[in-house]
């Protein structure tokens, strides 16, 4: 079980690892008692395994919704921005049934924290799409069967559009 993982809302077996709700005491499997994830967390920092309150939003708090989407989608965000020391909350959305794939919920995050966490989520996406390695200034370009050239999106070449792949990098548009 990696520290990354571990949710400290959540409880943990330590035994083999499994993740329960809140409301579990013991696991299914080995039948021990479940530890709280913020202990574990704070075991595995070297520190007293004291109940520590996780960053978070007091439910009168007044939050600015920034996301929504399914619960496991929402909770790692919640997750990542906890992980750099920012409060945020998952909140239901108001006459949100829940639907077959679960219901959506709602990000929110402290309105004086809300250009920093758009600043982080953004410099999260380039990372972890792998588009900070890339040169993205031709992404625009659109390939125009009417036209006589053309400008490949992912390289950059110019050429014919009698052609369906571009020569250089081999994107097809057939």
């Amino acid at each position: 079980m990696k520290l990354e993982d571990i949710d400290p809302d959540l409880k943990y077996c330590s035994q083999c690892g499994d993740e329960y709700r809140a409301e579990m005491e013991t696991c299914a499997s080995c039948g021990i008692t479940l530890q709280w994830g913020h202990a574990l967390l704070a075991a595995g920092a070297g520190k007293s395994a004291a109940p520590q309150a996780p960053v978070g939003i007091a439910p009168e708090e007044a939050a600015v919704s920034i996301r929504k989407g399914p619960m496991l989608q929402i909770k790692e965000l919640q997750r990542f921005l906890q992980s750099r020391g920012l409060a945020a909350r998952i909140a239901k959305e108001e006459g949100a049934g829940c639907g077959c794939r679960g219901p959506e919920v709602i990000l929110q995050v402290r309105e004086g924290d809300l250009q920093q966490v758009m600043a982080l989520l953004a410099e999260e996406y380039w990372s972890s799409t792998g588009l900070d390695d890339h040169d993205t200034q031709f992404a625009g370009a659109v390939f125009d069967e009417r036209e006589q050239e053309t400008l490949c999106p992912a390289c950059g070449y110019r050429f014919s559009t009698r052609e369906t792949t571009c020569p250089d990098c081999g994107l097809c548009f057939g």
